[in-house]
């Protein structure tokens, strides 16, 4: 996270950038990152960031994988935030289908996740406990994932019930990029970070021929008639960003502000 945060600085002199730790270490930071709950941590990073001085005026939010699915979430669920812009790169936003791959055969931690989530990702404990079962989406159980899933039905308007706050704060953005990789094999379906999925046959359903998109639960339709919505695609496998590349997203979508916008950052 430290280039990152070198980076934007470099871009933007002066810039205050902020990175919250979940864990008290950085071992514990990365632990929360495959077990915990969802929704308490995003409730904690609210509070966290709603006691910092410089983010008060707005934020432009940054996130990598599925940080960038819990960004989003953020602006939805944190009203005491003024999210201007969401930049995300590869995140499951659609959901995942297939539990993720470990990124290294030697990651104990994402084997150990997997070897979890391979027991039911909607038993009680998984999905309470594991971070990865909790946007697990699968086509074929929709009317589980419905019912046992504790937070992505609820942040992606598929609940009979829906928060119309959620999309008033998309709605507010002054912008919303989403990155995905044309390579990644790590996020199945390959179409998630552009809100995408798959139906029971594993076709493509891109977000635009989504009941969601049409009816405008999530403010998604709206940013993107208003021209606030993009969707590019970069060359590579998952995360694979390099650091010439990320200055020019940086300031191509940050660099022009009249007035330097606090970030916050999460991977």
């Amino acid at each position: 996270m430290g280039v990152i945060t070198g980076i934007i600085r470099a871009e933007l002199p002066g810039v205050f950038v902020h990175s919250v730790q979940l864990g008290s270490s950085v071992g514990a930071d990365r632990n929360a990152g495959f077990f915990g709950n969802v929704n308490n941590q995003i409730d904690t990073v609210c509070k966290a960031l709603s006691a910092i001085e410089e983010l008060q005026d707005g934020v432009n939010l940054m996130g990598f994988s599925q940080g960038g699915l819990f960004l989003r979430a953020l602006v939805q669920r944190c009203p005491t935030i003024r999210a201007r812009v969401l930049v995300t790169f590869g995140s499951p936003h659609g959901g995942v289908a297939k539990v993720p791959e470990c990124s290294s055969s030697d990651d104990t931690l994402c084997q150990w996740m997997r070897q979890l989530a391979s027991k039911g990702v909607y038993s009680w404990y998984i999905r309470d406990h594991v971070i990865q079962a909790q946007y697990f989406k699968d086509p074929e159980r929709i009317d589980q994932y419905l019912q046992f899933n504790i937070f992505l039905p609820d942040i992606n308007g598929d609940l009979e019930e829906r928060n119309e706050a959620y999309r008033e704060r998309i709605l507010a953005l002054d912008k919303m990029v989403l990155y995905k990789f044309s390579e990644d094999r790590m996020i199945y379906p390959a179409m998630s970070p552009w809100f995408g999925f798959v139906d029971t046959d594993g076709n493509d359903i891109p977000v635009q021929n989504s009941t969601m998109y049409q009816e405008d639960w999530l403010g998604l339709r709206g940013l993107d008639e208003a021209g606030k919505l993009s969707m590019v695609s970069l060359d590579g496998p998952h995360m694979h960003i390099g650091k010439d590349v990320l200055r020019d997203i940086v300031a191509e979508h940050f660099g022009a502000s009249e007035k330097v916008v606090p970030f916050y950052v999460q991977d």
